[in-house]
């Protein structure tokens, strides 16, 4: 073992919530104890485990180079660490509690999804936000944003994502990422990169940026374009190259459909290519506009085996060089997803006008009753209100969920996804071929290929 580092993208905060170290980076947080993050801080590309573990002895009893081995050899499997001198250091981020406040209220969120704007140059037709979009033109303020941001906080949240429509076109968003990362909050900016200039792109980094997550269509630039709507494509490449000189960790992000299924493996060259850290590579989410166009976009049983395979190729391919994330098609399995690892559990969104969710389609459920920040403070909404209470844990659940050995595990699968399928938000997803509806989806899937009609761009009405 050479030096441990901390990869590309990687932070180790202070979760001053929680009273705990942790390791922030793309899409995750790990909580650690107060031995692994002691572990972990003495990580600075140079020194190895027995030397991490004979400066660690000197305050500690019963430290061993094998314990010390072992558990960054369990965050070099996760991709957190690297163990071949070509880590960061992790730096001082402060252990001492002192100044910590009580422990929070369970459950405590780690992420929020802020949605700063639904407006977008791009149409493209999978894209997951509210097709009637009039009720979203009222902004929040960067003063209310900025408020939110210190209630996440105060709440627990660790990681947040940037996100839309395109977040680059609120003229705040330097200011807010500045803001985000006083706080301590690890920034992860999702864009189509079409409005983004390389002095703004600086300024971003230099404002703290943790993480940039490009959208790409495809890995045809007419087809990308086509998709986009607008010559698009050769400008998002550019940006890729810009975020690389920077120094930004990139993930290229590209939603799979009946029309790009095929050319994963070029899309995974196209990544390598580019040099990105990660490539995400997720079904299309039949919300808002997805859900509009989904006999358009569905892919063949076929298109998806052929998928799933073409995805392990690319990852015995590019290896440790570009990690691969593959979301599989919600449609097309035996299982469903934990969607949002659980309801009210760990993640919550804020959209465009203030309305807190516990998904970002969670605005399409009948009698949720949905509050917003600009009335009421995000802690409560997230502890107190019935939208965030009325699918948290197992209680809501019927058979077969209820008695379901796995309903602490995928927590009935997605409400939105159910309530789209079977018109009752409380029943089984359908993705569950436990689910008495699973048939319902079956048909579905299999009529794809068959469908004539022509996908409606996404516009901003």
């Amino acid at each position: 073992m050479s030096g441990a580092g901390l990869r590309v993208g990687v932070r180790l905060a202070y979760d001053r919530v929680r009273a705990r170290p942790a390791l922030l980076y793309p899409e995750g947080v790990l909580l650690l104890n107060e031995t692994a993050g002691q572990i972990v801080a003495r990580c600075d590309g140079v020194r190895t485990a027995g030397d991490i573990a004979a400066d660690l002895a000197r305050d500690y009893d019963g430290v061993s180079a094998e314990e010390v081995g072992a558990l960054l050899g369990d965050l070099a499997d996760r991709r957190l660490v690297a163990l071949d001198g070509t880590g960061r250091p992790a730096g001082s981020v402060g252990f001492d509690a002192a100044g910590a406040g009580p422990p929070p209220r369970d459950p405590a969120p780690l992420g929020l999804l802020a949605e700063l704007t639904y407006r977008c140059p791009l149409h493209c037709t999978y894209c997951s936000n509210p097709v009637e979009l009039s009720a979203y033109r009222d902004e929040l303020t960067t003063a209310d944003w900025r408020r939110v941001l210190d209630e996440a906080g105060d709440l627990g949240v660790l990681q947040l994502h940037l996100s839309g429509g395109e977040p680059m076109l609120r003229p705040d968003l330097v200011d807010l990422v500045a803001h985000a990362r006083a706080l301590g909050l690890y920034t992860n900016l999702v864009t189509s990169g079409i409005p983004l200039s390389e002095a703004r792109l600086a300024a971003l980094a230099g404002a703290g940026l943790d993480h940039l997550q490009l959208s790409i269509q495809d890995a045809e630039p007419a087809a990308a374009d086509e998709v986009a709507g607008l010559r698009a494509h050769d400008r998002k490449l550019a940006v890729a190259r810009q975020a690389r000189a920077h120094g930004l960790p990139l993930t290229v992000n590209v939603v799979l459909h009946r029309g790009n299924v095929g050319r994963l493996l070029a899309i995974a060259e196209l990544a390598a290519g580019l040099g990105a850290d990660r490539l995400e590579l997720a079904h299309t989410q039949f919300y808002g506009w997805g859900l509009r166009n989904r006999a358009a976009l569905m892919p063949t049983p076929e298109q998806v085996a052929i998928a799933q395979r073409d995805a392990e190729t690319a990852r015995a391919w590019y290896g440790d060089a570009l990690e691969l994330v593959y979301v599989a098609a919600d449609y097309h399995a035996d299982r469903p997803k934990p969607c949002m690892s659980g309801w009210g559990a760990r993640q919550l969104v804020v959209a465009p006008n203030g309305d807190a969710l516990p998904c970002l389609a969670a605005a399409q459920l009948p009698d949720l009753g949905i509050e917003n920040v600009r009335s009421r403070r995000l802690g409560d909404i997230w502890y107190s209100s019935a939208s965030f209470n009325r699918f948290r844990g197992t209680g809501w659940m019927p058979d077969p969920c209820r008695s379901c050995a796995l309903r602490e595990v995928d927590f009935g699968g997605c409400r939105c996804q159910a309530y789209q399928i079977t018109g009752d938000p409380a029943a089984t997803d359908p993705a569950c071929g436990l689910s008495p509806h699973h048939e319902w989806l079956t048909r579905i899937t299999a009529a794809a290929g068959t469908a004539a009609a022509a996908p409606v761009p996404r516009r901003m009405a």
